[in-house]
C-alpha cells in the first residue's frame, strides 16, 4: 500500500483492527536515538530523508483475501480527515517458503584477505583446506562477516591478538569477532549484547569451531549502563576490547571500555560512518587514549586505540 508518513499509524490500527497480524513499513523517517542505539551499525545518510511517502506491505492468506474490500473501504472513509496520498494496493502473490531459512541462497562463502569464511550448509573445497577457515551461521543474529566494519575489525585484531590476549567483544552478535579472536589464538574471550538471539547463536558458532566453552562466555546486557554487566564483565582485564557498533553508541561506550581495559590494552572500533570519524576520535581521545590507526573500508571507518601502560 502506498499512502503518507503521516497516515501510516492510523492505517495500521485499521488493518489490525480488520485482522492483518504484521505490517511492514518503508519510509525515510530519521532514526529515533533510541533506535539507533538498539542498531549495531549505523545508518547511511542519504537513507535518513523524509519525503512523506510511506509504504505498508502486508501479508493475508488466501482464505481472507476478501478482507482487502474492507481495507479499501475504510481507506475511502479516512481519506476525509487524513492525508494518505495514493492509498493505492499492489497485490502480489508468493510462494509458502519459510522465510527464516530462505535468506542462505544469499550467502556464500568468501575470504577476509587469506582467511575463508563458510556458511555451515556450504563445503569447503579441497585446494581451501589448508586455509584458516571460520564456519558461521548467524541464524538471527548479526554478523556474518560481509559487512565491511566487521572486516575492518577482524584485520585489527589480527594484527594485535597475541596468545595471552583477553578479549571483549561488545556487540558480539553471531560471536564472529570472538571467535576470530580465539582462532588467531587469544586465550578467552568474553561477549555482550542486547540481542538474546546472541547467546545461542555465539554457542552453535563457537562449537562449529571446535572451540571449547572454556574459553569463552556471553552474556546479555547493556554494558554502558548496566553495573551488574560492567562487574560480570570485569575491570582492568582486557587486552582487547572490540566494538562492532554505531558512532552514537561508541561515543558513551568508550569511557567504560577504557575500564575494562589493561594497561596497554587496545581498543578497536567500527560501525562508523565516514563522516562521523572525527565525532569518534574526540570521544577516544577525551577518554584518554591514544589513537594508533584508522582504516577505511567503502564509506565506513574503524579507529584502533591503546591505553596508556
Amino acid at each position: 500500500m502506498k499512502t503518507t508518513t503521516e497516515a501510516e499509524d492510523v492505517i495500521i490500527c485499521i488493518l489490525a483492527d480488520l485482522g492483518v497480524e504484521g505490517v511492514e513499513i518503508e519510509d525515510n523517517i530519521p532514526l529515533t536515538q533510541q533506535e539507533k542505539e538498539q542498531m549495531f551499525v549505523d545508518i547511511l545518510p542519504e537513507t535518513e530523508r523524509d519525503d512523506g511517502v510511506a509504504y505498508l506491505n502486508f501479508y493475508l492468506e488466501e482464505e481472507t483475501a476478501h478482507l482487502l474490500d474492507d481495507i479499501r473501504h475504510e481507506l475511502d472513509n479516512i481519506s476525509a480527515f487524513t492525508n494518505i496520498g495514493e492509498g493505492t494496493i499492489e497485490i502480489s502473490q508468493t510462494e509458502d517458503i519459510e522465510w527464516v531459512n530462505n535468506w542462505k541462497q544469499y550467502f556464500h562463502q568468501f575470504y577476509i584477505d587469506d582467511v575463508l569464511i563458510t556458511p555451515s550448509w556450504e563445503q569447503v573445497k579441497t585446494e581451501d583446506r589448508d586455509k584458516m577457515i571460520i564456519h558461521i551461521d548467524p541464524g538471527t543474529a548479526f554478523g556474518t562477516g560481509m559487512h565491511e566494519t566487521t572486516q575492518l575489525c577482524i584485520r585489527q585484531i589480527r594484527k594485535h591478538v597475541t596468545e595471552n590476549s583477553q578479549l571483549l567483544d561488545i556487540g558480539c552478535g553471531s560471536g564472529i569477532l570472538s571467535m576470530i579472536g580465539l582462532k588467531f589464538g587469544a586465550a578467552h574471550a568474553v561477549g555482550t549484547d542486547l540481542d538474546p538471539c546472541a547467546i545461542e547463536a555465539t554457542h552453535e558458532n563457537m562449537e562449529r569451531n571446535g572451540i571449547g566453552k572454556e574459553r569463552y562466555d556471553v552474556m546479555i546486557g547493556n554494558i554502558i549502563d548496566d553495573i551488574k554487566i560492567q562487574e560480570k564483565v570485569g575491570y582492568a582485564k582486557y587486552d582487547l576490547i572490540a566494538a562492532n557498533i554505531l558512532a552514537e553508541v561508541l561515543v558513551p561506550l568508550t569511557p567504560v571500555a577504557v575500564k575494562h581495559m589493561k594497561p596497554g590494552g587496545i581498543y578497536i572500533t567500527s560501525g562508523i560512518i565516514d563522516e562521523k570519524e572525527t565525532v569518534v576520535t574526540e570521544a577516544i581521545l577525551k577518554a584518554g587514549l591514544r589513537i594508533l590507526d584508522i582504516a577505511y573500508q567503502g564509506e565506513w571507518v574503524s579507529v584502533t586505540a591503546q591505553k596508556e601502560a
